[in-house]
């Protein structure tokens, strides 16, 4: 039981980073992306549906995103969807696809995106933390002898530098991929 502590604070580090990475995934950096339409809902029939349930969404250009819904008949709640997630995209519909053109970043929008993220990556680290904090408590209810215990939390103590190291990286390399033109 012991050596659960840190095989199960590594595997909820894990899944904060994943969550990690799929949120920098819907921070668009200037290239077109399927991933930024993830939280797009589309009121189809009266019921709310993720847009990836209607329609097959490809990239057929760097900065360009065709949508090819399954029923045409869904087109305008597809557009009319993406205009009320309020992307900054402006959706154009051809009868059979909606396409959508993607601005080019301005430095301003850029260096908000940049602000977002960083918040983000805050979010994983609180979780990290928060991770530590519960494994530190089950160890202390675990009544395990005093040294075995100290030992415990500094090898959960190690996890969480490691993993908020890896956030850290993870983060300047988004900034990086944000702010290049």
């Amino acid at each position: 039981m012991e050596e659960n502590y840190i095989e199960q604070a590594e595997e909820k580090m894990l899944k904060a980073l994943d969550n990690l990475e799929k949120r920098f995934a819907t921070v668009r950096a200037g290239r077109a992306n399927p991933s930024a339409l993830d939280g797009v809902m589309v009121s189809y029939y009266g019921v709310d549906t993720p847009l990836k349930q209607l329609a097959t969404i490809s990239v057929p250009e760097a900065r360009q995103l065709l949508i090819k819904p399954y029923d045409r008949s869904c087109l305008h709640a597809i557009e009319k969807g993406i205009f009320e997630a309020n992307l900054g995209f402006t959706p154009n519909n051809d009868g059979e696809t909606v396409r959508i053109i993607i601005p080019p970043l301005t430095e301003e929008r850029r260096k908000e995106l940049v602000k977002q993220v960083k918040a983000i990556s805050e979010e994983a680290k609180v979780s990290v933390r928060n991770i530590r904090r519960e494994i530190m408590e089950e160890i202390e209810k675990a009544k395990l002898p005093e040294d075995v215990e100290k030992s415990k939390d500094k090898e959960v103590q190690d996890l969480v530098n490691e993993y908020n190291k890896k956030i850290e990286e993870m983060l300047k390399v988004k900034e990086e991929e944000l702010m290049s033109v």
